[in-house]
């Protein structure tokens, strides 16, 4: 069997594909480039915000290394905030005095940065992140510097930064038990709180999801409801106190109601449920007054009031009259009073 040949064109030549050649990583020439911007405008942001928009670096490549050259002046070491071999330069927000109005403009430069390569709030966030867990690596005036910008960032409204992405990898256990992450938040309350009201701090606060758990910031020892009112009294943040209060004062009235609902359902003896809720006013110190209207709420709804059986109803009026221990102080005895009206009121517009 004889082999042929196989035809071929004449005239061509066959091409060999290429593949993609990936350029090699080189973070500190980008960094060593940045630097040279900040020390080729002496710091001057409106003039390192327009170079910065007309050179042609890899921003997308490159972005966590930027805003580590923003804010410690230039590249770090992986995992840690100890700076890395290259250029740096001296207009960092690290190097800053820790003063609103010395830190503003650098959240307005970011700001700008921003809206030009949206893309970057990712790396801004990444590299926050990086900063806060890394609490101890900070001294204490750094500490600082860093709670004024990102108190000044929410004001700002610094491209949707998310809350979350602030508060959640502060809530490391060794940083809460050092104490780090209570003085963060204080700093940070305190300068939030000059441009916005309480309701705005706690908007973020839920956003963040440390709202319901204020106590967590403080170290083990000292978490209480007492030491936080003591602590921001002390801090001039009286208001945030007053919020707390009123939240813990809100879940023990709501705790107190879940329990009386539940024993009236099981038809509990009264001598019985009067001794729960002495208890719990005695440990929660619920004042009169809003003791006896829960206790009114409770026993109004737990009663299946019927327009038809007179007789039923009468019994179940007659019950209240055993709660009248708690209602031995004369606004609390106006309160039951008034409750009873708004209760008869109520019926004779169903009925």
């Amino acid at each position: 069997m004889s082999s042929k040949e196989r035809p071929t064109l004449g005239g061509t030549r066959i091409k060999t594909r290429k593949r993609n050649i990936a350029a090699p990583l080189d973070p500190a020439a980008f960094s060593d480039a940045v630097v040279q911007i900040y020390l080729d405008n002496a710091g001057d942001l409106e003039l390192i915000a327009k170079s910065i928009e007309s050179s042609d670096l890899n921003f997308s490549r490159y972005g966590d290394t930027f805003f580590e050259v923003v804010f410690t002046g230039g590249r770090t070491q992986p995992g840690t905030t100890k700076p890395d071999e290259g250029d740096r330069h001296p207009y960092s927000i690290i190097e800053c005095e820790p003063k609103r109005e010395v830190i503003l403009p650098s959240v307005i430069y970011i700001q700008k940065i921003l809206r030009r390569r949206p893309f970057l709030i990712k790396n801004l966030e990444n590299v926050m992140r990086k900063f806060l867990q890394s609490l101890e690596l900070f001294e204490e005036n750094e500490r600082k510097k860093l709670a004024i910008f990102t108190a000044l960032a929410f004001s700002q409204k610094l491209s949707g930064l998310p809350p979350e992405t602030v508060f959640q990898p502060l809530l490391k256990d060794n940083l809460v038990a050092k104490g780090l992450v209570l003085s963060f938040m204080t700093d940070f309350f305190k300068e939030y709180l000059i441009d916005n009201s309480l309701d705005d701090l706690i908007s973020i606060l839920k956003r963040g999801k440390v709202e319901e758990n204020l106590l967590d910031i403080f170290p083990p020892t000292k978490r209480s409801n007492e030491a936080f009112s003591e602590h921001f009294t002390k801090e001039g943040l009286v208001a945030l106190v007053e919020y707390n209060e009123k939240k813990n004062f809100e879940v023990k009235l709501k705790e107190m109601k879940s329990s009386l609902t539940a024993q009236l359902t099981e038809e509990a003896d009264t001598s019985e449920v009067i001794e729960t809720v002495k208890l719990r006013v005695r440990d929660a110190k619920l004042p009169d007054i809003e003791v006896v209207r829960i206790l009114w709420d409770v026993l109004m709804d737990a009663v299946q009031w019927s327009g038809k059986n007179q007789q039923q109803n009468a019994n179940a009026a007659l019950r209240q009259v055993s709660f009248g221990y708690f209602a031995c102080m004369p606004n609390a005895d106006l309160v039951y009073l008034r409750s009873f009206e708004n209760s008869c009121f109520m019926s004779l517009v169903k009925f």
